[in-house]
């Protein structure tokens, strides 16, 4: 009897630990399944443009700009008052301007979400709510201010001249201030759409130089603040120095000129054509002595290995940042702020230089009646 008893008492203890055991690590597996992260501490800066002791409400720009940051917060969207919630931004940045007239008032909600996900709950997220004053003078513009609205655009359709209502064509040569051995003419055989494709061609003439062409939209279209796709293709003769760019429309202004103006290169491309280039160039009296102009420059290069296919350049130009992006994906980003010429409207440049001192030694080989071209699309101006 006394061993069977015993026997009982133990196998009666290993089935209860046994029990124990399984039923601990069944609560730990899905407690940690379900484990929820919300976002905390939501900070929101917003910043009003021209806001002061004078102007409470702005300069009458309607534009106001920002950033959010929030512990474990994977991403963020912003609305405006009743207005469909915006599309998620990883950065925390905004910028929007508000359209109508007067003073508006509304609440800006800021949202800040993490990617853990509760089965049994909605995305968690954190939210802010400002409310606003904004002086609002001749309607605003014609965008969202998000940079999602189109507002200019040159689908460059058909065969034929350029639209003189966008652009003009610059003329000329010596040199350009880099150097350049072309001459830039409005000639057909330089500047020209064909089959709604624009061609800006390079060709070699009979005296061994180069013609070429060179497009603005001075005094036609000029902007502050945007989104801007390009579609091209470049030419890969060895020499050729194609750009897409912008320069500060108050250039041409007593005591201003190059590099006070500022200037936004949207896609270069220099000797090496693998790689593009994306630059802002600016003044800085510190740099006086060393280069005579006081030229600052900040960039970075991509590669891009088929520049002789079609790609998509862009720029999204705002009041607290400006990146730049290839084929859609974001290789370079620098912050913009009130020091800086970035902040007043700019105009297009196309055009494709041959030699100087970015294009590097042309193609010795190239004979008479040669011709590259650098090709658009479209170009598509967003607000």
């Amino acid at each position: 009897m006394k061993k069977a008893y015993l026997f009982f008492v133990f196998a009666f203890t290993i089935s209860l630990v046994i029990s124990c055991s399984g039923g601990d690590d069944s609560g730990s597996s899905n407690n940690n399944n379900n484990q929820q992260i919300i976002p905390s501490n939501l900070v929101v800066n917003i910043t009003v443009q021209g806001q002061d002791s004078q102007n409470p409400n702005g300069d009458g720009s309607g534009v106001f700009y920002g950033t959010a940051t929030a512990v474990d917060a994977d991403y963020y969207t912003f609305k405006i008052g009743n207005e469909a919630e915006s599309e998620p931004s990883q950065s925390g940045d905004f910028t929007y301007t508000k359209t109508g007239s007067g003073i508006e008032q509304f609440p800006f909600y800021v949202y800040a979400y993490s990617n853990s996900i509760d089965e049994d709950e909605d995305d968690p997220r954190i939210e802010n709510i400002t409310n606003l004053s904004i002086l609002v003078e001749d309607g605003g513009n014609s965008g969202s201010g998000n940079n999602d609205v189109l507002v200019w655009s040159d689908e460059f359709d058909g065969t034929g001249s350029i639209d003189s209502s966008k652009w003009t064509a610059e003329t000329g040569g010596g040199g350009w201030g880099n150097q350049e051995e072309q001459i830039y003419t409005s000639s057909s055989n330089n500047l020209r759409k064909e089959a709604g494709i624009l061609k800006i061609k390079v060709q070699k003439g009979s005296n061994g130089g180069f013609t070429s062409a060179r497009i603005k939209t001075q005094d036609k279209f000029e902007f502050q603040y945007a989104r801007v796709d390009i579609r091209a293709k470049l030419p890969t003769v060895q020499g050729s120095w194609p750009a897409l760019w912008m320069l500060g429309a108050n250039w041409p202004e007593p005591g201003i000129g190059w590099p006070r103006c500022g200037e936004i290169d949207i896609m270069e491309q220099f000797e090496n054509k693998n790689i593009i280039t994306s630059t802002i160039h600016w003044f800085n009296e510190d740099n006086v002595d060393i280069n005579g102009t006081g030229q600052a420059s900040y960039g970075d290069d991509v590669v891009n290995t088929t520049s002789d296919e079609f790609h998509v350049y862009s720029l999204d130009w705002r009041q607290n940042v400006i990146r730049f992006y290839l084929d859609g994906n974001e290789f370079f980003s620098t912050s913009n702020n009130n020091s800086l010429p970035f902040n007043q409207d700019f105009f297009l440049i196309f055009n494709v230089a041959m030699g100087g001192t970015n294009g590097g030694d042309i193609d010795p080989n190239l004979q008479e009646g040669y011709v590259d071209a650098m090709e658009v699309d479209y170009v598509r101006v967003y607000q």
